[in-house]
């Protein structure tokens, strides 16, 4: 999934500012209220919820915001109802786009995503026409500075991996959906500490995409993560060094 840490890293510069900082909490607070709803509030028997809390720790949210966003999600304390949206669409290049929300208001998000994508020289499509694009992997990011590259691949592969791939700094270790949770255990077991881990529509093929273009995108990526319903956005291109380097400037 080339590009996707890279612009994990962006993002996460950006998200400096106390407004970057406040709309990154906002949604991670939608994300446990949600898995919390869903599997319920605590975290040892729900692995989506353990994901979203050990997401939000590892951004400095502060440990009332978690136990308050988990109580909203159980129906311990009144909250808004959220709603997974799923949408689908194409950026400039024809790249394809999978987005992941979380809304109360489909009609008012739609609308906001058919804007941006438009506005940026791309287009929102029917339910499947880019899904079928993509398959759902478990993606866990390791900081490369810190550890040999061939011992990290056998580790990896050891604990249950399907892959590992060098992206900038960063390994990503691919892994199957079931075994998602007992890669993260085994690596850590073995010393292995990670930066990030996710459950993510990886394409299963990508496209070359350059220049303006890669400019293009990256403006239109940019403004859907500051979309306040879009929680995940995923793609199926390869974007030049050159673009990155721009957008992380």
């Amino acid at each position: 999934m080339a590009g996707h840490s890279k612009w994990a890293q962006i993002k996460r510069k950006k998200a400096a500012t106390d407004a970057k900082r406040g709309q990154m909490f906002t949604k991670l607070i939608r994300e446990i209220a949600v898995a919390a709803r869903h599997g319920g509030g605590d975290p040892n028997f729900n692995p989506r919820l353990r994901l979203a809390v050990d997401t939000a720790k590892a951004a400095n949210m502060p440990l009332d915001n978690i136990e308050r966003a988990i109580k909203r999600g159980t129906g311990e304390l009144e909250g808004v109802h959220f709603e997974e949206v799923s949408y689908e669409g194409y950026g400039p290049g024809g790249v394809a786009l999978y987005i992941q929300t979380l809304t109360d208001n489909v009609n008012r998000t739609v609308a906001e995503l058919r804007h941006i994508l438009s506005k940026h020289g791309g287009s929102l499509g029917q339910a499947g026409s880019v899904a079928w694009q993509f398959e759902r992997k478990g993606q866990v990011t390791i900081d490369a500075s810190r550890y040999d590259e061939d011992a990290t691949l056998v580790a990896a592969l050891e604990a249950g991996a399907e892959d590992l791939s060098r992206d900038g700094d960063q390994y990503v270790v691919t892994t199957d959906v079931a075994s998602f949770h007992a890669v993260q255990q085994k690596l850590k077991q073995q010393g292995i500490e990670y930066s990030e881990a996710e459950l993510a529509m990886v394409p299963k093929a990508k496209v070359q995409v350059e220049g303006a273009e890669a400019h293009r995108l990256l403006r239109l990526l940019d403004a859907l993560d500051d979309a306040e319903d879009v929680q995940k956005v995923y793609w199926n291109a390869d974007i030049d060094e050159a673009a990155f380097a721009e957008a992380g400037a």
